[in-house]
């Protein structure tokens, strides 16, 4: 298409959510367009842990989270930090994450994401066939790693909520453990297995690839930055940064962490939030991991990939224009050197990626509140990759005027 045209859907957000959410209508026949200002996956789904984690179901914002989380926030290398200079302007985002921490509310929101994770298993399954990707797809699964017997037993209560949503796990022994991963430090003595999480061999290289997939099929793609967008009563017209404005019937609005830009315009000032991710990609680790290790008292996995050995997580609320703190990629190398006593850190690349998150965890897969023709998809936190298919295939029923796979209403963008 050309400078100007029209076109039925426009998809803003060529990250793995605005990819699936093309997948999920292009394989419907209908007429996609995808912006991105910085190309097909070249932003925050470019360097993420890789994991289709089905089994990672509980909120962030837990019963209790408050008397715990202090201690987190303002250790700058810890597995959650906040800069103090950031805390005024996130003082109300925190206020709805400690509502969101309510029992009720916790409960409500375990039982959504849960439904959104079988979804999400179902729907990677289609788009992994449909795609032929099964070469890109591991499928060892992971392990939670617990460093002594306290630790395993406080984490019990986690492993019985997933039993109401029959996530299949299991514990393993010290030594079960390390005949799984030799390479991994004595210090632990125990783990949860989960035989349905699975991660790509590069999460970029995988986007890449359904955005290659997507081009053949007839999607068109434009490296554009849309400034804003008016709705009209059979169009929205979408006001480009450079070239000529687009008018196209539906719009869906899939740009992670930078969506509020777009949406505020419109009536909707969403209480979005960057969780920002740092991982580093050590090329020559001199290890071998077959499982995703999930260090999750320390806030980090190791994943392998085709590039090498990526550490990362911690979690840093920071806004969008902070500059990275490489220090916290340090920090996590430093520990999985302890955790790994075999790897090798020369090498490694440090990365950084804003996460788009919600107080309750949930993202928002909905209509705009005031705009019928203007979907949302985003706010997944660190569940992009693992929700991204569920979550196209959910605005393709919206969009189509179909009942939705599961109940939309904790996804609504009017919850707020």
């Amino acid at each position: 298409m050309s400078e100007g045209d029209e076109c039925e859907i426009a998809v803003i957000g060529a990250g793995i959510i605005g990819l699936a959410v093309a997948w999920a209508l292009r394989r419907e026949g209908r007429q996609v367009l995808l912006l991105d200002p910085a190309g097909i996956s070249e932003m925050t789904s470019k360097g993420n842990a890789s994991a289709i984690a089905v089994s990672d179901i509980l909120p962030l914002a837990s019963p209790g989270i408050l008397r715990k989380a202090p201690r987190w926030f303002f250790d700058p290398l810890g597995p959650l930090s906040i800069p103090v200079t950031y805390l005024p302007r996130l003082l109300p985002w925190l206020w709805r994450f400690w509502l969101a921490s309510f029992p009720a509310r916790f409960k409500a929101s375990i039982a959504a994401q849960a439904a959104l994770m079988t979804l999400s298993s179902k729907a990677w399954q289609e788009l992994i066939s449909e795609m032929e990707l099964e070469s890109e797809v591991r499928q060892n699964g992971a392990l939670y790693l617990y460093e002594n017997e306290r630790e395993f037993r406080q984490n019990l209560s986690s492993w019985a909520l997933r039993d109401e949503f029959s996530i299949p796990y299991d514990h393993v022994g010290s030594e079960e453990l390390h005949a799984l991963e030799p390479a991994l430090s004595p210090r632990f003595i125990k783990a949860t297995r989960v035989p349905q999480w699975f991660t790509f061999s590069d999460p970029h290289i995988v986007a890449q690839k359904i955005g290659d997939n997507l081009m053949a099929s007839g999607v068109a793609f434009r490296q554009k930055k849309v400034l804003t967008i008016s709705p009209a009563e059979s169009f929205n017209e979408l006001r480009l940064e450079s070239g000529a404005p687009i008018k196209a019937k539906w719009v869906v609005i899939a740009s992670g962490a930078w969506s509020n830009e777009l949406t505020r315009p419109l009536g909707d000032n969403l209480p979005l939030e960057t969780e920002r991710g740092y991982n580093t990609t050590i090329p020559n680790p001199g290890i071998e991991i077959s499982h995703e290790l999930i260090f999750a008292n320390h806030g980090f996995v190791a994943t392998r990939l085709d590039t090498g050995l990526r550490i990362g997580g911690a979690d840093e609320l920071a806004g969008l224009k902070r500059a990275p703190n490489f220090q916290r990629s340090k920090a996590m190398v430093t520990k999985a050197k302890a955790f790994l006593p075999g790897l090798k850190s020369e090498g490694g690349v440090e990365w950084m990626g804003h996460r788009p998150s919600f107080p309750d965890s949930l993202p928002v897969i909905s209509t705009a509140s005031g705009h019928p023709r203007i979907l949302y998809a985003f706010g997944h936190g660190h569940l992009g990759l693992t929700q991204a298919a569920a979550t196209g295939q959910i605005i393709a029923a919206i969009l189509a005027g179909r009942a939705a796979p599961i109940d939309l209403s904790p996804f609504s963008a009017m919850r707020f």
